[in-house]
């Protein structure tokens, strides 16, 4: 089983940064493309940024420049430094992954929990 852990959110000002953390953790033979996706109350889940496993990324349009997606593969750890905050960005962050266990040896994509990110005006 490959489990992942989010931390760093919390109630930050506008304009104020916050870097979010992405652990995984479990018998882990590899792992593919890493992203984060928010959520904020009454909207649709979307895509914030993507990583692959060699550090190609990809940006939604409405953080492109603000937001800036990274990863450790030593430590199965994808990261989201976030600048220039605005109250839109408020919402839950998810980590998303592709991973293949080293018990099962098959690909799943896998959630963590999220970590709520506010941001007042």
């Amino acid at each position: 089983q490959v489990q992942l852990v989010e931390s760093g959110g919390d109630l930050v000002q506008a304009g104020g940064s916050l870097r979010l953390s992405c652990a995984a953790s479990g018998s882990i033979f590899s792992i593919g493309f890493m992203g984060w996706y928010r959520q904020a109350p009454g909207k649709q889940r979307e895509l914030v940024a993507t990583i692959s496993s060699s550090g190609s990324t990809n940006y939604a349009d409405s953080v492109k420049g603000r937001f800036t997606i990274s990863r450790d593969n030593a430590k199965n750890t994808v990261y989201l430094q976030m600048n220039s905050l605005k109250p839109v960005d408020t919402a839950v962050y998810y980590c998303n992954a592709d991973a293949v266990g080293r018990v099962g040896g098959l690909l799943y994509n896998y959630w963590g929990q999220g970590t709520q990110v506010t941001v007042s005006s």
